[in-house]
């Protein structure tokens, strides 16, 4: 049965990959005297030295050179905690855990959560904890790295994956955004890795603390597994590769407020676009977004919009040429 979920999830995958290569996404048209607003790298949080940003010569997607800001990640932030991500037992409270996205929700990762998983799943393999209400929790590195594994084994199902910080401390990783946003009239879909026949970056962007905003976490393949990777309440967790990243904006990270009461921004794009989040000052949503859930003003020129934290997911697609 375990084997077979883990088929339909590739299957699913496949389909999904295909089918996103042959979108055929629109952007916000670009118009002449266009406000254009270059990426300001002031806005990123580099005192304590965890975030290092220069400016280096780049070639973008559309053959645009340039320069571009070379930023310089250890992926820890530091206007906020990581974790917690799983709870040690059923009768802990939402304190003692993160939290999980599903169906556009978010929802605790608390005790009860674990405890009602059979039901929550409709599937009565769940059973996550012991006899006292313990729940099973990776406690190593190589657990870490064993439950993560595509190929996990079953003596991994039905724990918790928590990767803490110290398992990734000597990981830096180095984005390029543009040092000002070039505007395209197509949008450019997201892919996968380098060198796997993507048609664009796998990330979205990055925020002010310089932790990467990530693709949408394989949530499937995760449960598929029996296993649960939570993420914490900034919408993070950690793996042995990319480290600590975001796969939600949930508000917890650093945001620039706007004057005009428009949403807060809380990093930038690949492209050089920023990104803001969801709702404005008034808790409304802009109705004017494009598929890449872009739009244009004269303050910002054009930026986007993350989506609802639920949804594991940002933005959509890119609506500006990225270095290559």
């Amino acid at each position: 049965m375990r084997n077979f979920i883990l088929f339909q999830v590739l299957l699913i995958g496949l389909s999904t990959a295909f089918s996103a290569c042959g979108e055929n996404k629109k952007v916000a048209e670009v118009k002449s005297g266009d406000t254009v607003v270059a990426v300001d790298p002031s806005l990123f949080l580099t005192k304590g030295g965890k975030l290092k940003i220069t400016t280096v010569d780049c070639t973008l997607s559309d053959g645009t050179i340039t320069t571009c800001y070379q930023i310089i990640s250890n992926s820890t932030p530091t206007d906020h905690e990581m974790g917690p991500w799983c709870p040690d037992n059923i009768t802990d409270g939402e304190e003692a855990g993160g939290i999980w996205l599903e169906d556009g929700e978010v929802h605790d990762v608390d005790g009860a959560f674990i405890q009602n998983m059979a039901k929550f799943y409709n599937d009565d393999t769940w059973l996550m904890y012991d006899s006292d209400g313990n729940i099973y929790t990776t406690d190593s590195k190589e657990d870490c790295a064993n439950a993560a594994n595509p190929n996990v084994g079953a003596e991994y199902e039905n724990f918790c994956v928590e990767c803490l910080p110290s398992y990734v401390e000597e990981i830096t990783q180095t984005y390029l955004i543009p040092t000002t946003p070039v505007r395209q009239n197509s949008a450019i879909s997201f892919g996968g890795p380098p060198g796997r026949g993507s048609r664009g970056p796998s990330q979205r962007g990055v925020a002010f603390n310089g932790v990467v905003f990530d693709a949408p976490a394989p949530t499937n393949a995760i449960l598929g597994a029996y296993t649960l990777a939570p993420f914490d309440d900034a919408g993070g967790h950690i793996n042995l590769h990319a480290g600590y990243h975001y796969h939600a904006a949930t508000g917890v990270s650093t945001k620039i407020v706007q004057v005009d009461g428009h949403a807060p921004m809380i990093g930038y794009a690949l492209d050089g676009h920023g990104i803001f989040a969801r709702l404005d000052g008034t808790g409304k949503e802009a109705t004017d977004l494009d598929d890449c859930r872009g739009h244009y003003d004269a303050t910002r020129g054009y930026h986007y919009h993350v989506d609802a934290a639920g949804k594991n997911n940002f933005i959509n697609c890119l609506g500006g040429a990225y270095a290559i």
